[in-house]
């Protein structure tokens, strides 16, 4: 079966189930497993977001039994045992070769912020970060630019035994809002441990004048995480979107997904 989910990431521990630790990953699965009658099934995720990162474009993947996967009040029974910062806003039946994390193209995460107290919300202070200084959106995607394309981007992840840096960023650019609001848009095929928030961290520093528009793109050179970079903080990220291929190229995708790059 495929879920798509959104959620509200700020008092989750992330994705990812951890022991004693209320996470998205485990509060699914405890909800799946009073529909099976049994050990919770596992959920597989097209990309894990950290603590407090939302979603509202999340695509999962589980096995069901026969019977709770075709029964027509699936969804709503399964949001009925759901908590209200989580929802499942659709499950259908997976085509074949669909892999909900290898199968994906890109994946899409949009970051807000509010750099002046005139575009300061209070009620959306759980999704918007407040910047105490205005910010320049053009020389911030400016900035942006030669970040575009497959690099190794060590610099801005945190380091994972066995796993590979090299991303391909297809889109990074600023814009603002009706409401005066910042929003980062940024897609790449995958994103590494901490990637999308150091890339607003290096943006933000160049937006106000504190790093010159050259520097996030000298980064690349660089083999390890840059401690010079800030992580911003997660409650502005929301996972909006993730692509897939037509199904009769799915399985091909995950060959290529499940290649290490080097």
């Amino acid at each position: 079966m495929r879920l798509d989910l959104a959620y509200d990431g700020t008092d989750f521990r992330g994705w990812a189930q951890q022991p004693g630790r209320r996470t998205v990953q485990g509060t699914l699965q405890d909800a799946l497993a009073v529909l099976v009658r049994a050990d919770p099934p596992r959920v597989q995720v097209a990309g894990r977001t950290d603590a407090g990162v939302h979603a509202r474009g999340q695509v999962a993947h589980v096995d069901l039994p026969a019977d709770v996967a075709g029964d027509p009040l699936l969804l709503r029974r399964l949001n009925g045992l759901l908590p209200d910062d989580v929802r499942v806003r659709r499950a259908a039946p997976a085509p074949d070769g669909f892999d909900a994390r290898f199968s994906a193209l890109s994946r899409t995460y949009r970051y807000r912020v509010a750099d002046g107290p005139e575009h300061a919300d209070p009620l959306r202070r759980r999704d918007v970060l407040t910047w105490a200084r205005p910010l320049d959106e053009q020389t911030m995607t400016a900035a942006g630019a030669p970040l575009l394309g497959e690099h190794d981007f060590a610099a801005y992840c945190r380091h994972r035994e066995g796993a590979t840096t090299v991303r391909a960023l297809l889109e990074l650019a600023w814009s603002r809002g009706a409401d005066g609001l910042l929003v980062l848009t940024v897609r790449a095929d995958a994103f590494c441990h901490s990637m999308v928030r150091s890339l607003v961290g290096a943006m933000l520093a160049v937006g106000d004048g504190r790093r010159a528009p050259q520097w996030p793109g000298t980064l690349l050179d660089r083999s390890a995480r840059a401690d010079d970079v800030a992580v911003a903080p997660p409650h502005a990220l929301v996972l909006e979107h993730v692509a897939y291929p037509p199904d009769d190229q799915l399985q091909a995708r995950q060959a290529v997904t499940r290649n290490l790059r080097a």
